[in-house]
């Protein structure tokens, strides 16, 4: 069985408080109805002062959907970890984490946009230290024990549902992040299809001493919109995926791997490459794919196709996905 997932940004270009509210509200129902027909993952992200609105608080968004369902995981992928304070992270995602009952999942990777570390004052040259001594700090906070940070001895409670603590990957697409995995023992999450880094990740594992697995993207990964006919959305919705790739194509610099990374720069073009895909629900089941990543509100998307779009997917593709 594949992995299914519904994905939420909440980007939408020239929102309005009153229409923002409306998309947020939306799709905390949307994660709600996911819950109910079995979807297994809601997965967000973080990014900070877009001119699209995109979504800065992925942990205030998590809280708000665990209170509304009861079996779903919310995958934050991923955090931009420098921008967080360590021992304020450190029981964010312990008061998440209980009230969850552990279906919480942090991807914590170092972004690549200097202008979100100017936003808030982070010197971007040191950003690999400070990745470091938040990951590190973070596993010490979470074993409710006092130990030294910055000269001074501290200690966070509550301690975490999960133990030994909440589950909590590396992302990132550099030898600098593999490394940085496999030092602590924990979980490798590359942003691409990249088995060179899986590998090269394993061998730190060895070099280290310690034990870790990979969470990596397949070769495959595109997001996907789910509709009757293609072709006429397509048409009437092609500029909202356009939208979203050509935002992400300008953050991202030539040595940015990404699942998600598009260079198209027309709708025609986007649909050609298959990044963002729009199928029926027949050609979603004849995909093969390992992970069915819905992205239902795409940049923007109209509130009633998002609907539309999930829906068909709850109805007429979950339920044969095992036959």
């Amino acid at each position: 069985m594949p992995v299914t997932v519904v994905r939420f940004n909440l980007v939408e270009p020239g929102a309005t408080p009153v229409s923002l509210q409306a998309r947020y509200r939306a799709a905390v129902e949307m994660a709600a109805y996911a819950d109910e027909h079995g979807i297994t993952t809601v997965q967000t992200e973080e990014h900070h002062g877009a001119e699209n609105n995109w979504l800065p608080s992925p942990f205030s968004f998590a809280g708000t959907v665990f209170g509304a369902t009861r079996n779903i995981a919310v995958t934050v992928s991923a955090i931009i970890g420098p921008l967080h304070d360590p021992l304020r992270l450190a029981e964010e995602i312990a008061v998440l984490d209980l009230l969850s009952g552990g279906r919480l999942v942090t991807v914590a990777g170092i972004g690549y946009r200097p202008e979100e570390y100017a936003l808030f004052d982070v010197e971007w040259k040191r950003r690999g230290r400070l990745q470091d001594e938040l990951l590190e700090t973070l596993l010490k906070a979470w074993t409710g024990e006092e130990f030294t940070w910055r000269g001074r001895t501290v200690r966070v409670t509550p301690r975490p549902y999960t133990q030994p603590h909440p589950l909590l990957l590396v992302g990132g697409s550099s030898k600098a992040a593999a490394r940085r995995a496999a030092r602590l023992g924990l979980p490798f999450f590359p942003s691409a299809h990249l088995p060179e880094l899986e590998a090269y990740y394993k061998e730190r594992l060895v070099e280290y001493g310690t034990e870790g697995w990979t969470m990596m993207p397949a070769a495959r990964t595109p997001l996907l919109h789910i509709a009757e006919d293609p072709d006429r959305s397509w048409a009437a919705y092609g500029r909202h995926f356009l939208h979203e790739a050509r935002t992400y194509a300008s953050w991202q610099s030539g040595d940015i791997r990404s699942a998600v990374k598009s260079a198209a720069t027309t709708v025609d073009e986007l649909r050609a490459e298959g990044v963002y895909q729009i199928l029926t629900p027949d050609e979603c089941l004849t995909q093969g794919l390992d992970s069915l990543v819905l992205h239902p509100l795409a940049g923007g998307m109209p509130l009633e196709e998002g609907w539309r779009s999930l829906t068909l997917f709850a109805e007429r593709v979950l339920p044969r996905l095992g036959d």
